[in-house]
């Protein structure tokens, strides 16, 4: 969804809408209609700047993608600490 660079749908990050905000859906259970990132802050920073959230989730308006932003964020910071 940010970059559209093909790749396995294992190695991406499923997003639900859950309340008008963005969430992972690590294990690919919780209901709703989902789209993929790759889990990079890259990656969600181009989906933001392309405004490509509300159209694959197919609403109106901006979501708020905190919760995202802040996984990546974490996974990143233990991907350099070892």
């Amino acid at each position: 969804m940010g970059c559209r660079a093909r790749t396995a749908k294992t190695e991406l990050l499923r997003l639900v809408v859950v309340e008008d905000g963005i969430v992972p859906d690590v294990h690919g259970r919780l209901p709703g209609r989902g789209a993929h990132l790759h889990p990079a802050l890259e990656c969600l920073e181009l989906a933001e700047r392309r405004r490509a959230f509300p159209r694959a989730f197919r609403l109106a308006g901006p979501l708020d993608a905190g919760p995202v932003r802040a996984r990546l964020a974490a996974t990143a910071a233990r991907q350099q600490d070892g």
